[in-house]
């Protein structure tokens, strides 16, 4: 008990991380570069940190074709097009209702490990993605909800990130890993992802090339991928240190945060609805939250799975 505090304190400033990372995705797409484009450098951003953390901590870099399945599905699901749909949002919504919308993987992961049957029913769970969703309606329902001018369709458009988030923790939860740790999968995905982004940034002009110059949008690019590496590698240590219910505690720190951040560097103002929003959604997780400690698979923000909560990934979001 005597390291409690020490680990709620990690707990709090992963929370702190990955929520900044919601406001720096918004700044990355403030100078008009597009999805494909950022998704490629962030993935570089990944590759070299947990590149380097693996070959630290002695373990091989596993990159056989008997993987290619699970690498597959994690770039596709964790990365690639959760982050399209989370990129064209971000440039039209603002930093902190995004970060309300991201925290709804732990409502679409529940009726998803239902149909797959990983998960046994539970009405206290079943009644919290009622309240999540009602969530979800405080902040396109109202018509104060929302800025004037934004349209409460890139609501529904951020809302495909989270639900890819929680199919792709289901389906590592399904499918398993394979032998390979958290850092090995992730790895290897966004190897798989750099070579999916890459040709079609080219092919659909959304490249971006670094050497133009780095500024404000590039930086928070970089300084988003940088951190949630860091913060995914402290989410892993955590998982085995403390167990992954506790873990998934973060899940509120980083909702919370990334709306005081947003309002911070963004110099955003909220209706009561979303305030109200922010609050049942809140409530939401709560009641979705398992009770009891589970095994975790690989790799965010914020899900009872590793892999989705830190994939939200490879992105930079919270808690995937």
């Amino acid at each position: 008990m005597s390291g409690t505090p020490f680990l709620y304190g990690i707990l709090f400033v992963m929370g702190i991380g990955w929520g900044l990372t919601v406001p720096l995705a918004k700044i990355a797409v403030s100078t008009g570069h597009q999805p494909m484009g950022l998704i490629f450098w962030q993935l570089v951003v990944v590759v070299v940190f947990l590149g380097a953390v693996t070959l630290v901590r002695g373990r091989r870099l596993v990159l056989g074709r008997q993987y290619l399945r699970l690498f597959l599905m994690v770039a596709l699901c964790g990365a690639v097009l959760p982050d399209i749909f989370f990129y064209l949002a971000a440039a039209r919504l603002p930093g902190g209702v995004m970060s309300i919308v991201v925290s709804t993987v732990a409502m679409f992961s529940l009726p998803i490990a239902l149909l797959l049957g990983n998960e046994r029913f539970e009405p206290r769970r079943l009644v919290g993605v009622f309240v999540g969703l009602m969530g979800i309606v405080l902040l396109i329902g109202p018509e104060a909800s929302l800025p004037a001018g934004t349209s409460a369709a890139f609501v529904l458009v951020a809302l495909c990130a989270p639900a890819l988030y929680a199919t792709e923790g289901n389906l590592v939860m399904k499918w398993g890993t394979q032998g390979l740790d958290s850092t090995q999968v992730i790895f290897g995905a966004s190897l798989l992802g750099m070579a999916i982004s890459a040709p079609i940034a080219l092919a659909t002009g959304q490249w971006i090339n670094p050497m133009q110059g780095l500024g404000i949008a590039e930086a928070a690019l970089v300084a988003g991928a940088v951190i949630h590496a860091v913060v995914y590698a402290c989410y892993v240590w955590l998982v085995g240190r403390a167990g992954s219910v506790f873990t998934a505690q973060t899940s509120y720190v980083v909702t919370g945060c990334g709306v005081l951040w947003s309002m911070a560097l963004l110099n955003e103002s909220y209706s009561f609805w979303v305030w109200m929003a922010l609050g049942v959604m809140l409530l939401g997780m709560f009641l979705v939250q398992p009770r009891a400690a589970r095994v975790l698979v690989p790799a965010r923000v914020v899900e009872t799975t590793e892999t989705a909560t830190t994939r939200r990934s490879i992105k930079g979001k919270p808690p995937r």
